[in-house]
């Protein structure tokens, strides 16, 4: 008999019991420091939170990555150790793992293989990988989705509005509606592995004629809602890699740089989890993205707002830039805004507005980035804080996630070239043309 995953009322329940304790207790001791002027030992009290929900599978971790990125949403204490609970969760023994497989592919899966690992290669916040052998002797990556997720991410997003909600009443720099939207429509997308297979499909596609960049393919007839089969890739992590070969740096960040940025100038698709462990590298130094379950696709005006901004910015056009954040969604914005905005655009975009061969943390670096973070925050405080936009969440993860895999692989390069090299022959309908007819060939939707 097939096993139920569906958002139960009594797996929300058991989740809100193990969640809502932690998460009481964050809200109880933040609310004392806020209002009462209690001091709290932050660092013990987050080593006790990720203590707390470390055995828990689910998407608490994603959540608090995504949360590093926006300046002040939690206090970087939390977040430095919610996103440790994925190296704590442990993966799922073998009887979960044979009724997962018995559920999807049918009692008799175990003879769709030549092999199967009983022990999970890898572990992530959705599901655990394990390697095997197809029918034709092909080697096999096959993604389990963890029981009750459905039900978890609800859980989840609910104690991430109670967090959200505390601090919104003692700071009102930043409203996080849009924020709890955005991240609660793509978490329980990534809860559908059909839609991860076609994401899958749409980036090998996408970047099939890319230099350095690979995409495995997805095996349909082993693929269900809950399982994704793909090609085994063969690769190493990045930063091992480098360690041993210092001299790749350059050739590694040119190879990621094209992984992201080539499908969103070219599509207005754009991966939206630039955690490391989300690509290997291949002898030959080419990349392999492995991970598709978070994808956000722009509407192409959204795009061609990305690189207005850009314009206006390198010239100085006051009034191209405000034209520029409305297309992000930004309502009406002030002048005052508008000055505020352009503080951390300057810092997203410093290094691509000089031709010239630079690293990263020239102006990107986490001393200036912290600096730079808390200065933007200071001013929303000061003129009456701002709504961000739903687009604007996993473009800013995009480029503050990508920055940070840059600056540890330490590359120096000319990206003001590059950017040139993606940009020189922009145009919003043959984008709006491409997009289209990628997302219907793979049966996604268009943008919202």
């Amino acid at each position: 008999m097939p096993e139920h995953d569906e958002n139960t009322w009594g797996g929300r329940v058991a989740r809100y019991a193990r969640v809502g304790t932690a998460v009481g207790g964050l809200a109880a001791r933040l609310a004392g420091e806020r209002v009462l002027g209690i001091r709290v030992e932050r660092e013990r009290h987050a080593a006790e939170l990720r203590a707390a929900l470390g055995g828990l599978k689910g998407p608490l971790m994603k959540v608090a990555q995504i949360l590093s990125t926006i300046p002040d949403a939690l206090p970087k204490e939390y977040t430095q150790e919610l996103t440790q609970l994925q190296a704590d969760a442990p993966s799922m023994g073998w009887p979960f793992v044979k009724r997962r497989m018995a559920s999807e592919l049918g009692p008799n899966w175990q003879s769709r293989f030549q092999s199967f690992e009983r022990t999970a290669a890898a572990a992530a916040s959705l599901g655990q990988v394990h390697k095997a052998i197809g029918p034709d002797g092909r080697e096999l990556a096959c993604k389990l989705q963890y029981p009750d997720m459905a039900s978890a991410v609800e859980a989840d997003l609910r104690q991430l509005g109670l967090i959200f909600a505390i601090f919104e009443r003692t700071d009102s720099a930043i409203s996080t509606r849009q924020i709890q939207a955005e991240i609660g429509a793509r978490l329980r997308e990534e809860l559908d592995y059909e839609r991860e297979a076609k994401q899958a499909r749409l980036y090998r596609s996408m970047l099939a004629g890319t230099q350095g960049v690979h995409v495995p393919d997805v095996v349909p007839e082993l693929s269900t809602k809950r399982l994704l089969t793909m090609g085994w890739v063969h690769g190493r992590k990045i930063l091992d890699f480098v360690a041993e070969h210092p001299e790749a740096r350059d050739e590694l960040a040119i190879n990621m740089f094209r992984a992201w940025y080539v499908p969103f100038y070219n599509y207005g698709v754009i991966h939206g989890d630039p955690h490391l462990g989300n690509y290997t590298v291949r002898p030959d130094r080419s990349i392999n993205l492995l991970d598709f379950g978070c994808i956000r696709v722009f509407k192409p005006s959204f795009v061609k707002g990305v690189i207005d901004l850009y314009n206006a910015l390198r010239t100085e056009n006051r009034e191209q830039a405000v034209e520029a954040y409305r297309t992000w969604g930004f309502v009406n914005p002030s002048n005052e805004l508008v000055d505020v905005l352009n503080i951390w655009a300057r810092f997203v975009y410093a290094p691509i507005m000089e031709d010239r061969q630079r690293k990263i943390e020239e102006t990107n670096g986490g001393h200036y980035g912290r600096e730079t973070a808390t200065k933007v925050h200071a001013e929303l405080r000061r003129v009456g804080g701002v709504e961000i936009p739903r687009e604007f969440v996993f473009m800013d993860r995009a480029a503050v996630g990508l920055g940070s895999v840059f600056l540890h692989l330490k590359a120096e390069l000319n990206w003001y070239q590059m950017f040139q090299g993606l940009i020189r022959d922009f145009d919003v309908d043959a984008l709006a043309a491409r997009q289209s007819a990628a997302l219907a060939a793979q049966g996604l939707p268009q943008a919202e």
